[in-house]
């Protein structure tokens, strides 16, 4: 997508806004985890990278669609370490069972998810989130 000046602008003005909500999400995987919610847990912490990334490819100047956190940071104009995409791939298993009955064999999602899942799932929103962070602070 070809922008103008004014609409570069105005993304990497959204970039902070997109991250900003990165940040809160990843908080309340945390709150979540605390109260024994883990597959909410799983599904903050898939959000949160989501929303990193995208706010990552706002600052550079280009729009991201799609909830799909490894292929997004795949589409960045410079490939992030291969360690980061596969805690993307890690954390995209979570988008859809963390949250729907039918996204497991059997069980309700609670069910499917504990501290081993959710621990992990923030490990991975955090470091995803620190490569962003520093990206957009070295720009």
């Amino acid at each position: 997508m070809i922008l103008n000046g004014n609409e570069e602008k105005s993304m990497a003005n959204r970039a902070r806004d997109w991250m900003a909500q990165a940040e809160k999400d990843c908080a309340h995987a945390a709150v979540a985890q605390d109260a024994g919610s883990h597959e909410w847990a799983c599904f903050a912490a898939q959000q949160a990278a989501e929303k990193a990334v995208k706010a990552l490819h706002l600052f550079l100047g280009q729009e991201a669609w799609g909830h799909v956190v490894a292929r997004l940071l795949t589409e960045l104009p410079e490939a992030p370490p291969p360690d980061l995409i596969e805690r993307g791939k890690v954390l995209d298993n979570f988008y859809v069972p963390s949250r729907y009955p039918n996204g497991h064999p059997e069980g309700a999602p609670f069910e499917h998810y504990g501290p081993l899942q959710s621990n992990e799932a923030l490990d991975h929103a955090g470091e995803i989130i620190a490569f962003v962070r520093a990206a957009m602070a070295g720009s």
